[in-house]
């Protein structure tokens, strides 16, 4: 679809809300991009030759190593794959280059009840290096709508990849992402988490395989829990090699809702670093966060440890921003921003920018 019947084909509250997810439709700030409605794919293209960014049925039938991928990601993690999707993109960053602007993908649900069931290949040749934006969201018409979405990671010797996934779904929305990332000898893998709208049930827990010598990997999430929602959000990393390292950070805020987060850090090797910290905050005597944190190793020359905090604004805070001319509802809500840091997401300045508009729109509305 070009890009004049992409504008005709969409509306402008679900360009908006496509929007919300981090999609820039201009493309100024992206080197590339890919959106799927439903199991129909509406636009893919790479605007540089460092990379590929084609649908996952147009990958089977182009890209030569492709049976080499798929699916081997989910079968090195012992995980069983669903193979029942339709749509997803593929993309590959080519061995040595390094991709400036961020690419960007959004994954859409328009019609009502649709079951949106995707499949994604990502691959870092050996040294490039690239950051990847993913929107999901639904439009108004999507009610009780499901999605699915299992992503495949693979970063090569020297790679890194950067990947922020941000959801804007509705509040009767049931979603499910399933996603393995392969990391290599002094391959690097970031892995951004934002959900700060309403949403039905979130249930994920991506895992990533460090494989290689001087592996790294690091999962970072900021979580709004609304009256309604179960968010059930965990990452894990398996340290396979020596010398590999693994951080999992996480911030949640709940207004009613429901959140548990889990974290899992497995060593297999020793000589290894690892961490792991949760922190909540409670806004509703009907909200629940749970902290489930796992450490697990047969090794003694390891360096492995976790911290997690739960708790409600200090009186003291509110009471000294309203000593200073600010409604006690404009206190909280300075406080929740705080808490709710962008910069706990290991984001390049201008992501990092996109992201904290977002947020700051986002927790205005709702504060």
């Amino acid at each position: 679809m070009s890009k004049e019947d992409l504008n005709k084909h969409i509306s402008e509250s679900d360009r908006e809300k496509i929007s919300s997810s981090g999609m820039d439709f201009s493309e100024k700030t992206r080197s590339g991009s890919f959106l799927q409605e439903d199991a129909k794919v509406l636009f893919s293209r790479a605007l540089s030759e460092s990379m590929d960014i084609l649908s996952l049925e147009d990958a089977r039938r182009t890209f030569p190593r492709f049976a080499d991928y798929w699916g081997k990601a989910f079968q090195r993690a012992g995980k069983e794959f669903p193979p029942d999707t339709e749509g997803g993109y593929f993309i590959r960053v080519k061995k040595g280059q390094t991709v400036e602007l961020p690419i960007q993908a959004c994954l859409f649900l328009k019609a009502q009840k649709f079951r949106q069931k995707v499949h994604n290949i990502i691959i870092v040749e050996e040294d490039a290096k690239v950051y990847l934006i993913t929107g999901c969201s639904a439009s108004k018409a999507s009610k009780e709508s499901f999605h699915l979405g299992l992503s495949e990671f693979f970063v090569e010797k020297g790679g890194y990849l950067n990947f922020t996934m941000i959801h804007s779904w509705r509040e009767d929305v049931s979603v499910k992402p399933m996603s393995v990332a392969v990391v290599e000898e002094g391959g690097s893998f970031v892995s951004n988490y934002v959900c700060l709208r309403p949403v039905k049930e979130i249930v994920m827990y991506p895992t990533a395989l460090l494989e290689g010598e001087g592996a790294r990997a690091s999962f970072n999430s900021l979580i709004l829990s609304h009256p309604g929602t179960l968010q059930d959000i965990g990452s894990r990393v398996i340290l396979n090699a020596k010398n590999t390292q693994a951080e999992i950070v996480s911030r949640a805020v709940s207004t009613g809702g429901k959140t548990v987060a889990r974290g899992h850090l497995q060593a297999n090797a020793g000589e290894v670093k690892a961490h792991l910290e949760c922190r909540g905050l409670m806004l509703s005597p009907r909200g629940v966060i749970q902290a489930i944190p796992e450490l697990e190793t047969s090794y003694r020359d390891v360096d492995m440890s976790h911290e997690a905090a739960i708790g409600k604004i200090s009186k003291d805070e509110i009471e000294y921003l309203c000593a200073r001319g600010l409604s006690e509802d404009e206190a909280q809500s300075i406080i929740i921003r705080g808490f709710m840091d962008v910069n706990i997401l290991a984001l390049p300045p201008a992501v990092k920018s996109e992201v904290a508009q977002l947020e700051e729109k986002t927790l205005y509305e709702g504060f």
